[in-house]
Order: structure tokens, then sequence, then C-alpha cells
């Protein structure tokens, strides 16, 4: 469900979303068509959550990997200069 590279964390959405529904069951006396539709929308709503989660950690990643990058530079900056 998770990949880890470079402690970056990401989701895959159709696993992610598969494994939602699994917890999702049909309530007693429920229509066939409106479990099926609740299915939907809560496989569409979990998959989008997935990739926006992945854009969040992508956008998270990167600003950590810059901050590492500014404070570096920084630290070469000052004994350079000192």
């Amino acid at each position: 469900m998770a990949a880890k590279q470079d402690d970056k964390i990401t989701l895959d959405p159709v696993e992610f979303a598969s494994a939602v529904l699994g917890g999702n069951a049909q309530k007693p006396g429920e229509e066939n068509k409106l479990y099926i539709k609740r299915q939907l929308t809560l496989y569409l709503e979990a998959t989008l959550l997935a990739k926006d989660f992945n854009s969040l950690e992508e956008s998270q990643f990167d600003m950590a990997k810059a901050q590492q990058r500014e404070a570096v530079l920084s630290k070469i900056i000052e004994h350079r200069y000192h």
C-alpha cells in the first residue's frame, strides 16, 4: 500500500481505495444499487485522498530537501567568510 524511498511515503491510490472498500460492508436491508453507489463514492474519495496525500508528501519532501540544502550552504558560507 505504501512505498518508502528516501523517507518519503507514497500511497498506491488503487490499493488504498480497495483497502478502504474492504471494510465497508453492505448494511442490512440496504438496496444493492444504494450500496454500489456508496461504494463507488467511497472508492473515488479514497483514490483522490491518496493522490492528495502523495502530492502533499512530495511537496513536503522537496521542501525538507531545500531546507537541508540551504542549511549546508549557510554552513559553507559561514566557514568560508569567518
